[in-house]
């Protein structure tokens, strides 16, 4: 289904509203960067005494700043959420890996709604919602998408060997090898966009990698911090976050020369609480611990300092271009009614989110609940890794209860003494917990047999796994041969012959299956066949109906092991 066709079936829920004079100034453009892991302590603007970044300091003098806004604690959840205004596990989204990281195709994106009102729509960088069709970003929404697989370059569907320099990503859904280092070439296709479509209304999703694990950055980056006395992991950590602060300032500046940043909505944000700067928590040698603005926990926590991440945004022409702070609960539920108000685009249907801009103009807004949670298992479990938040308090994990107005670290678990206030606060996460669990059973399959992708290639980082098999999710486990196994949902979108070719290693390394059997299941359909140590890969051909089904594989190891076929491409016979 193309995003065209979403809409039309929604009632084309978002539109451009009204007609604009010619006298009326053109649309803004639209630019929302979102870095990989960077924490709300992790720029010189929020405290931070050691990290180097004047760009985004300066950015944060000149924008309206959430400085209670939040995000999912991991890195899928947040994007859906950010994506479609609604909580991520409504997506289809609370992992990672695990075929949880897939975007239900159905949801109405921002790229989507903005491409729905004539805007030119474009994405670069990190996506993880989805590799196949009809996950991909340019089947939600986005005209041009420039991206590496996955949630991280060297992760399981990401071209096999990519090291963020000189790396192969996919544009388009092909392949294309790039020079350079990874967020520089983000930010080059970026600029690149820009100058293209200068003269028309854009909305640029810009999306890094960085400073995701693992930490490869330039010397000149890394050095600095070493010499300020950081550990290894630190000090590269800190590096990537200084080169994408030096790529802020390029975006900045190139948006002057074209005399774009006057009427530009720019938006700085971060997808969950930092990886590495909170906290030497790895215990490297090294004499600086980390800055986390008070906070308590870093990424994946359920404390603040896993989801409470800066949110700048400036907009000149539109009245936002000097440093304000906005002192409201929010979260990444907002921005997409946020921006769709700004740009006068009117945001209907089933929203999680609320806009931001009565806030911003300085109007008070009505006191809200909001909810995160970290679910990377499986199937959600009630109450895991949660925090039901409110202006004043904080209930995590069910049972403690924080002043966070008195007490940001969350040190003082007050239950014992507002014990209605947290009787309260698991009320709300009833109804929400009930609100989630429609999408709790179900499937965002891949699609197979579709006219928009061949070949399909699935990859052990969509596996659904059960209690008895284990994950395969990035090239290291590939490299050194892991056992694991789990099943991939698809979806068959026409019945036809199709052909199963399986692999050990990726189809360009064409290195031996390692393996003197191997066995497929499609839905009740089973097959298998020896193989010779020598071979490369192996084929299956089945006979299929339209409809959902499931895909599991088995290679059988000279010593009777089995593990999972990593790679399996899959064809429709003409």
């Amino acid at each position: 289904m193309t995003h065209w066709s979403k809409l039309v079936i929604a009632g084309t829920a978002l539109i451009w509203a009204g007609c604009q004079s010619p006298a009326q100034t053109r649309r803004p453009n639209v630019i929302l960067v979102i870095t990989d892991d960077q924490g709300y302590g992790d720029m010189g603007a929020h405290g931070n005494p050691m990290i180097d970044t004047p760009v985004l300091d300066q950015l944060h003098s000149e924008s309206i700043r959430l400085t209670d806004f939040h995000v999912d604690p991991t890195c899928s959840p947040t994007r859906s959420a950010l994506m479609t205004g609604r909580y991520s596990t409504r997506t289809g989204v609370w992992h990672t890996i695990m075929g949880r990281s897939l975007m239900a195709p159905e949801e109405i994106t921002l790229a989507e709604i903005f491409a729905e009102a004539g805007y030119r729509t474009g994405m670069v960088g990190k996506w993880h919602l989805g590799d196949n069709y009809p996950l991909r970003p340019q089947d939600q929404g986005f005209e041009e998408a420039f991206y590496h697989p996955a949630g991280g370059v060297g992760q399981g569907p990401d071209f096999f060997g990519n090291d963020y320099f000189d790396d192969t990503y996919v544009r388009n859904g092909e392949l294309e090898e790039t020079s350079g280092y990874v967020t520089d070439v983000w930010f080059d296709d970026a600029l690149r966009f820009i100058e293209t479509y200068q003269a028309e209304p854009f909305f640029l999703y810009l999306s890094t990698n960085a400073p995701h694990g693992p930490y490869y950055v330039e010397d000149r980056y890394m050095q600095p911090y070493l010499d300020k006395g950081f550990s290894d992991t630190m000090a590269r950590f800190s590096g990537m976050i200084t080169n994408i602060d030096d790529n802020m300032g390029r975006l900045i500046m190139r948006l002057e020369e074209l005399n774009l940043k006057d009427n530009t909505i720019l938006v700085f944000m971060t997808d969950n609480g930092s990886a590495e700067g909170w906290s030497n928590w790895r215990g490297q040698e090294g004499t600086w611990d980390g800055f986390n603005a008070g906070m308590r926990g870093g990424k994946g926590s359920e404390y603040d300092g896993g989801h409470r991440v800066p949110f700048f945004l400036r907009w000149p022409s539109g009245g936002f271009a000097e440093g304000r702070d906005v002192d409201v609960l929010s979260a990444h539920i907002d921005v997409l009614p946020t921006l769709a108000e700004l740009c006068e685009l009117e945001a209907s249907g089933d929203l999680d989110g609320e806009s931001m801009v009565p806030a911003f103009r300085g109007a008070d807004i009505a006191a809200r609940t909001l909810f995160v949670h970290s679910q990377r298992i499986p199937y959600p479990e009630k109450w895991r890794k949660s925090a039901v938040m409110t202006e004043r308090w904080r209930l995590v994990n069910k049972d403690e209860l924080y002043d966070i107005t008195t007490d940001p670290g969350q040190s003082k678990d007050l239950a014992a003494e507002y014990p209605h206030v947290a009787d309260s606060l698991r009320t709300a996460y009833e109804g929400w917990w009930t609100h989630l669990s429609p999408a709790f059973d179900g499937f965002v399959r891949i699609s197979i047999g579709s006219d928009e992708e061949h070949p399909t290639n699935l990859n052990p980082h969509d596996w659904h796994v059960t209690e008895q098999s284990r994950s395969i999710w990035n090239q290291g486990q590939v490299r050194r041969g892991i056992m694991g196994n789990g099943y991939w949902a698809v979806r068959v979108e026409q019945a036809a012959t199709y052909t199963f070719e399986l692999r050990r290693w990726p189809r360009h390394l064409d290195r031996p299956l390692e393996s003197v059997a191997a066995r497929i299941k499609v839905g009740e359909q089973v097959m298998e066949q020896t193989v010779t140590s020598d071979q490369t890969a192996t084929m299956f051909t089945l006979d299929l109906e339209a409809g959902p089904t499931t895909v599991q594989t088995w290679l059988t190891l000279p010593d009777g092991r089995e593990r999972g076929a990593y790679f399996v491409y899959v064809e429709r016979a003409e």
